[in-house]
């Protein structure tokens, strides 16, 4: 539904020109009209700038919310994977209609339309959290008198942990708008990084009561508080859609204009369309007939076909890669939530904003042709994969929990039964292998719970609890013979923070290599097509994305990194819950593993995508060029779909045509 006013907004355009620089707007002749114009076009930047930054903060901060939405609820990750997929399901109907009809309709009633429905939908996603009742995770049973001793290993069968229920009642120019959204990411991965701070009940219970920390594995941030700043921005933003005419008219200054660009064959034909009576106008009826025949005209274009396979293939890798990043990053490396959000909203992001502006001015610095932007965009694939392959050597090891990744005796070993918990250390206490509630030893073992730890005693409460004479701990110390043992898990060596930095220098390096092919693959896919179908091409484009890539994606990987799981939750009416543990190696080899393998797919279409361009397509030739003449490519090929004029391939004057655009 976020496509609305990604679609429309190109049809808004068609019929206004942006100024190639600023002399045009401050003409002496018809300098009132000339004023007008370019402020209503300045208003139209402005106001869709700002829907692509709401746009893209709102789709970025659900990425940042993935781990905080399954803690909260209790789901696995192939469940947030559903969640996160349908996200896009609103473009299923709404894009290829958008795309098809909206050129006849009023374009910024249309986005302000779909801003609001965008809203709507925010505010839908942070309702749960104020049905769901207040947020509850176990933590050992303490007395308030630190001076009393307890014994969290239960040798009474009628003994149960502790669930706690934390106080329910408590006190410009149209290279702008790419650039906005753009930052809207960095904004959207900051406020998820603001928000993962602040408890998820925040304001309805005693802060002073909680046990756990931003740090804690049970820790859930208050992930509703940024659709709510979402939802607000949203409306915000369709505001000033409502108060737009429904076309622009053209500048004085431009009427005369002979410049053959793209965008100005468009405006002059869109602008005697709309000089007609209303009575010869298409009808939306007529338009309908040719819908097929345009569909099949785009689908048996090879190159098109091919590209469009090649990307779709190319963004299952990379949304999946981004949907689950910071997971990967949280369990790989044991960074928090609002850190792990941090760096990816002021690193990853401006690399991968670096990265495609780098890519257009390469194009437009050495003027490449269509056949040099599909070798740029499959050489930044290329080695963006390749870098990839580095960060499987980039990972840390499995912490070590008793019973799941090591023997109650110290031994690594990876166990997937929950036997393995119980061992004679603890076999004199009534221990649950379905609770979480971890404890570090002093022998730097983490272990599931004081119970299971053998712990008979502990001084203290909340944060600052100690537990003491835990049998389990003595056994793997038994030369300093210490028993006692900390709340919360252990942390990971010096070693892993040191890798945690080498992953984000790579990290920072792929997500800028990969970017760098964005903006040639967008040239190549708008060189590709005929000109009347680009509006039909690009929603059936960005359609196939959503639908087959968007949507699919985060479900897969879900799923398979659920696989992986070696400590499962248990929700407390029943049934398994969020994965409290995975192990660290078999992710890696998964999260990295799907990604290279759907990168590796894309590069060999990619391939042959560039194999049909320099098959079909020739350079200019030069006594063409000599003469002065822009001229055009002839394309050798029998079938009609292929576009033989100067829309396909162009000498050095279209990467700025493409700009303007």
């Amino acid at each position: 539904m976020e496509n609305v006013s990604k679609e429309n907004a190109r049809f808004f355009l068609k019929n206004i020109i942006v100024p190639n620089d600023r002399s045009s707007c401050k003409s002496e002749s018809s300098a009132s009209k000339e004023k007008q114009s370019c402020g209503g076009i300045k208003i139209f930047l402005g106001a869709l700038s700002f829907v692509y930054f709401a746009k893209a903060l709102s789709g970025s901060y659900l990425k940042s919310t993935i781990t905080q939405i399954e803690r909260r609820f209790d789901i696995p990750s192939s469940l947030v994977g559903v969640i996160d997929g349908s996200f896009e399901l609103g473009n299923l109907l709404i894009i290829i209609l958008v795309s098809y009809f909206g050129a006849k309709l009023h374009r910024p009633k249309i986005i302000g339309a779909g801003c609001l429905i965008m809203s709507v939908g925010t505010f839908f996603i942070a309702m749960p959290q104020f049905f769901m009742g207040r947020y509850r995770y176990e933590i050992l049973p303490s007395s308030t008198n630190s001076s009393i001793s307890i014994s969290p290993c239960l040798h009474d069968k009628h003994q149960i942990p502790l669930s706690v229920l934390e106080r329910p009642q408590a006190k410009i120019n149209a290279g702008c708008v790419q650039t906005v959204a753009i930052i809207g990411p960095i904004f959207g991965f900051l406020l998820g990084s603001l928000c993962a701070k602040l408890y998820v009940d925040i304001g309805f219970v005693d802060l002073d009561s909680i046990t756990i920390t931003p740090k804690d594995v049970q820790w859930v941030g208050a992930w509703w508080l940024g659709y709510v700043v979402a939802g607000i921005i949203s409306v915000l933003a369709a505001i000033p859609f409502w108060f737009l005419p429904k076309h622009l008219s053209r500048p004085e200054s431009r009427k005369d204009s002979n410049t053959s660009s793209e965008q100005s064959k468009f405006i002059t034909e869109d602008n005697r369309e709309h000089h007609k009576p209303y009575t010869q106008q298409l009808k939306i009826v007529e338009m309908a007939k040719d819908f097929l025949p345009s569909l099949k005209n785009l689908f048996g274009n090879p190159v098109y076909f091919l590209y469009l396979c090649a990307s779709v293939i190319q963004f299952n890798s990379l949304i999946g890669m981004v949907t689950y990043k910071p997971k990967y990053i949280e369990q790989q490396y044991g960074q928090s939530s609002s850190k792990t959000n941090f760096v990816i909203g002021m690193i990853n992001i401006p690399a991968v904003a670096f990265g495609i502006f780098s890519g257009g001015l390469i194009m437009k610095k050495f003027r490449i042709n269509v056949v040099g932007a599909a070798k740029l965009s499959l050489g930044s694939s290329f080695f963006g994969y390749l870098l990839l392959f580095t960060l499987f050597a980039m990972g840390c090891e499995n912490s070590d929990v008793a019973g799941l990744t090591v023997s109650y005796e110290g031994i690594k070993q990876v166990s997937h039964y929950e036997q393995a918990l119980f061992s004679e250390c603890n076999s004199g206490c009534i221990c649950s292998e379905n609770e979480w509630d971890p404890i570090c030893g002093e022998n730097g073992i983490t272990y599931v719970s004081a119970c299971l730890a053998g712990c008979k005693s502990s001084n203290g409460s909340g944060k600052n609890a100690m537990l003491r004479n835990c049998s389990c701990v003595e056994i793997t110390d038994s030369l300093s013979r210490s028993s006692s043992a900390v709340i919360g898990t252990c942390q990971k060596g010096s070693e892993c923070a040191n890798m945690f930095l080498y992953f984000l220098v790579i990290s920072v390096i792929t997500s800028y290599t990969l970017s760098i092919g964005g903006t040639p693959g967008y040239i190549l896919l708008l060189r590709c097509i005929n000109p009347q179908l680009k509006s039909f091409a690009l929603g059936i484009y960005t359609l196939a994305i959503r639908v087959l890539a968007g949507i699919p994606a985060p479900v897969y990987f879900g799923m398979s990194i659920d696989n992986t799981c070696l400590k499962w939750g248990s929700k407390r009416c029943g049934g398994r819950g969020a994965c409290r543990l995975y192990d660290s190696n078999a992710f890696r080899y998964v999260y990295l593993g799907l990604t290279v393998v759907l990168g590796t797919m894309s590069i060999f279409l990619s391939i042959a995508v560039l194999f049909i361009l320099k098959k079909r397509f020739v350079p200019q030739d030069e006594n063409i060029a000599a003469t002065g003449e822009r001229g055009t490519v002839l394309a050798r090929n029998s079938k009609d779909n292929f576009v033989t004029c100067d829309h396909l391939i162009q000498t050095a004057y279209w990467p700025d045509k493409e700009t303007r655009l």
